[in-house]
């Protein structure tokens, strides 16, 4: 029996699924057959990127898992190379091609690269192609809510999802407040590390011998009840069960409050304005 995973609605329409596939740094080979053990134990939900040159494999998957494409949701973003001048329209035009998909369920700009000023540009593109059909949700990777306020006050559109670099040891709550107060669902990609070994912290030892659970269960409880959307990546059948079975416990406040002092402090993590996954 496949588990259910709740979904979060979206603004303007449809919903995401709490729990993904990410598939960095997965080759098409190796991407393909996670896609394909994936579906089996019940994923409805796949991250790639152009950057990540794993869309064909992820289209491979997709088409060997047996499932209608209305059963999955589909999320690529496009990098620095398809900002401005409406290169975003060749751009998803590649990947759609590549995926072997006529649309995918979000198109994220990768990351801002503010330096360069052409994220407005291409948000007013991703705009078109929403409309087109080509994306059925737009949002946007590692923007801080400097340039999302740019983006709302020249577009006056808002994005549905943002998603950033976020775990208990990387918590970036003003991000995540900000994203709620403007109805911007936040998820989350590496989602169970980014700084160290996150997993053998004592505390989440001591919570996962609690509940009875693994320590990257734990983290990825704590995503589902701070109301993220999170996308591990693995390519180990495995694990990738484990990552599901996140919705039958629930943490309480006592391990809540535990979980708040592995915060290793604002300057952890990945800076958006230079990078990003």
């Amino acid at each position: 029996m496949t588990p259910s995973i709740p979904s979060l609605p979206l603004d303007g329409g449809g919903s995401i699924p709490q729990i993904g596939l990410g598939t960095w740094p997965l080759d098409d080979a190796e991407v393909e057959k996670a896609i394909i053990a994936a579906a089996e134990l019940g994923y409805r939900h796949v991250d790639t990127a152009v950057k990540y040159g794993n869309e064909v494999g992820v289209g491979r998957g997709l088409t060997r898992s047996g499932l209608a494409r209305d059963d999955w949701f589909v999320t690529t973003k496009l990098d620095g190379t398809y900002q401005g001048e409406d290169r975003a329209v060749g751009g998803l035009d590649d990947s759609l091609a590549r995926l072997g998909l006529d649309y995918v369920d979000l198109l994220l700009i990768h990351w801002p690269l503010p330096k360069r000023d052409q994220y407005v540009s291409t948000w007013e593109t991703f705009i078109r192609l929403r409309e087109a059909g080509k994306a059925r949700a737009i949002g946007v990777s590692n923007f801080k809510p400097a340039h999302i306020d740019r983006l709302i006050a020249e577009t006056g559109v808002t994005p549905a999802v943002n998603q950033i670099q976020l775990s208990p040891a990387i918590p970036r709550r003003e991000q995540r407040a900000y994203d709620s107060e403007h109805g911007i669902v936040t998820e989350s990609w590496s989602p169970i590390g980014g700084t160290g070994d996150l997993l053998a912290e004592p505390v989440l030892a001591r919570l996962a011998d609690k509940h009875g659970r693994t320590p990257g269960q734990i983290v990825l409880r704590w995503h589902v009840q701070n109301g993220l959307v999170a996308i591990p990546k693995s390519r180990d059948p495995e694990r990738m069960a484990q990552n599901l079975a996140v919705f039958d416990f629930e943490l309480d406040a006592d391990d809540l409050s535990a979980l708040d002092t592995l915060d290793k402090g604002p300057d952890a993590g990945v800076d958006s304005d230079r990078s990003g996954h």
